[in-house]
């Protein structure tokens, strides 16, 4: 199948057929080749292909993890050289399709757990574009979500963003506080717990449109 055809493929399963369907259909096929498709659907400005590319992802890399953990590595590489400043581009969808992968897979989430973590860190591979922030937020609260213990060291870098002007980041960082209960205690801001700013999080394969005080209270959304 040519790349044209191959891309025009993968969408319409991802747009077309449930998102376990469309996984079904992707594992059969040749994951090096598929990849290169859902990696270009980041940048869509449809939501629902975008995310569900993410998801599809950060899926495909976990299973070439399970077959040969090389190309997994390779792919997530590719991942992080989109958010170096040398790559000439905007690594949308980059730590999401990460976190994804980690969620999924404790292998891959032993090793780049770390890197995920320091696009937080302001002493690390800190990002300055706040939609990669957000992406880094939800990537590492989709990680927390299933390994919360591999996901802990972003608990301190946390705290800026509970008060930060832009309520995506309050959100997404609260919906991360919550995901880590269960190994740590990040202090939430008073305010927050009355914040009725309603942001959109992609969570449990659906948007849900939330206010960032039931994030901030609520555990196990989705």
């Amino acid at each position: 199948m040519h790349n044209r055809a191959l891309k025009k493929t993968v969408r319409d399963l991802l747009i077309r057929q449930s998102l376990d369907a469309a996984l079904e259909q992707l594992f059969k096929m040749k994951l090096r080749r598929v990849i290169n498709p859902l990696f270009s659907f980041f940048y869509s400005g449809d939501e629902q292909l975008r995310w569900r590319a993410i998801t599809a992802a950060g899926a495909v890399i976990s299973t070439m993890a399970d077959r040969q953990i090389e190309d997994a590595r390779v792919m997530l590489r590719r991942l992080m050289w989109n958010l170096n400043d040398e790559s000439g581009g905007i690594g949308w969808g980059s730590p999401e399709a990460m976190g994804e992968a980690m969620a999924r897979n404790t292998r891959l989430a032993g090793e780049f757990a770390p890197i995920l973590v320091s696009y937080l860190n302001p002493d690390g591979n800190f990002l300055e574009h706040e939609g990669l922030q957000c992406g880094s937020l939800w990537g590492v609260g989709r990680l927390a979500e299933r390994r919360p213990q591999m996901a802990v060291a972003a608990a301190p870098f946390l705290e800026p963003f509970l008060v930060s002007a832009n309520p995506q980041h309050r959100g997404l960082a609260a919906w991360c506080v919550q995901s880590l209960a269960p190994v740590t205690t990040v202090k939430m801001p008073a305010g927050i717990y009355t914040d009725e700013t309603v942001i959109q999080l992609y969570v449990g394969e659906s948007f849900h449109n939330l206010p960032i005080s039931q994030l901030a209270a609520t555990t196990g959304i989705g």
